[in-house]
């Protein structure tokens, strides 16, 4: 009998079908730290081309001086493509912007909203930290779901009680891990939105909604409250749980304006100084089997591309848990590996 479909990971690294690594790579790493490896990677890759070139990189800069035109470029591309980010990043941004009666319109959405959750948690005002706020949802998600099992404890219908079980030993069960991992995370870091977004909420909803579509008939009046319930504290999770990307991806965003005008500057220095004061006539010595000058060029490009880097680094994360949290509510776009198939009779 497959009546909910077979139960995903609860993790998203175990719900991905990516490895291990790349996951890792694309969402949990810090951004330094991936950005810092893509320079590693561009430096290697520089001074490796360099080593298997059958003609020597000193007579093509006797030659042609490509070093000249590369920084050349460089200096052009770091200018306008920074000014480009960080304008993109306003233009998103601006939406913080505007006149006092849509600020208070946002204002009073958002109240209204924190006095739905505190009516749901049974407290008089709700957590201000995003972390213990969605504690306190979850918390309340995990007590409605008992109360749902007490709700249905004296049904006749054995399927109903079964199934509601095994769907409040699984909200429970992944409640508690998800608040142990929010207990000391602070916003600003990945470390929120990556329990939010472990906290599989729609395929709960989905089971849910499929319990109460199947045993509608041995529901009493109170599964019913019982069951509204349980399925208004997951929705308000998920309701939260789109807020806080959003302000993540505004805050990331921030971030990488920030960084990058911070990397922009040595570069643009390296760059410059490059056009300017480099000779290479005056540069000799091997080291390591390969010209010193090699190492000079490939060292100051990989510094020029850093703000590049950076940007892939920062985007990697956002764009991915873009893609993987596109769909709000009970649904699976990802390739879904299910070994049942879901009984709609």
């Amino acid at each position: 009998m497959s009546g909910d479909g077979s139960q995903p990971s609860d993790t998203m690294v175990e719900r991905s079908t990516d490895p291990t690594w790349k996951h890792y790579l694309l969402l949990n790493a810090n951004r330094w730290v991936v950005a810092a490896g893509l320079m590693l990677f561009v430096f290697v890759g520089l001074l490796a081309v360099a080593r298997l070139n059958p003609i020597s990189f000193r007579a093509l800069v006797g030659g042609q001086d490509p070093v000249e035109t590369l920084f050349q470029a460089l200096t052009t591309a770091l200018i306008t493509g920074v000014t480009l980010v960080v304008t993109i990043n306003s233009l998103v941004l601006s939406q913080e912007l505007g006149a006092v009666e849509d600020q208070r319109t946002r204002l009073e959405g958002a109240l209204d909203f924190r006095r739905d959750v505190e009516e749901s948690i049974d407290a008089p005002i709700s957590p201000p930290e995003p972390s213990s706020f969605l504690r306190a949802v979850i918390a309340a998600s995990e007590d409605r779901a008992h109360d749902f099992r007490e709700a249905v404890s004296e049904s006749q219908d054995e399927d109903l009680k079964e199934r509601v079980d095994d769907f409040v030993d699984n909200v429970t069960t992944h409640a508690d891990a998800i608040r142990d991992d929010l207990e000391d995370a602070q916003f600003g870091t990945y470390e929120v939105l990556k329990a939010a977004l472990d906290y599989n909420y729609s395929w709960k909803i989905f089971r849910a909604r499929r319990i109460q579509n199947v045993h509608a008939d041995s529901f009493t009046d109170e599964a019913r409250e019982a069951y509204d319930d349980v399925l208004e504290s997951l929705k308000l999770f998920g309701l939260a749980r789109e807020h806080f990307k959003t302000l993540y991806f505004q805050w990331e965003l921030i971030n990488l304006s920030r960084a990058m005008m911070y990397v922009a500057v040595p570069a643009l220095v390296v760059t410059m100084s490059m056009l300017l004061f480099f000779d290479a006539n005056a540069v000799t010595g091997v080291f390591l089997g390969v010209d010193i000058l090699v190492w000079i060029v490939a060292a100051a490009a990989t510094i020029a591309v850093a703000p590049f880097l950076l940007l892939i680094a920062f985007i990697l994360r956002v764009a991915t848990m873009a893609k993987r949290t596109l769909a709000i509510g009970p649904f699976i776009l990802r390739e879904s590996s299910r070994g049942e198939e879901i009984d709609w009779e």
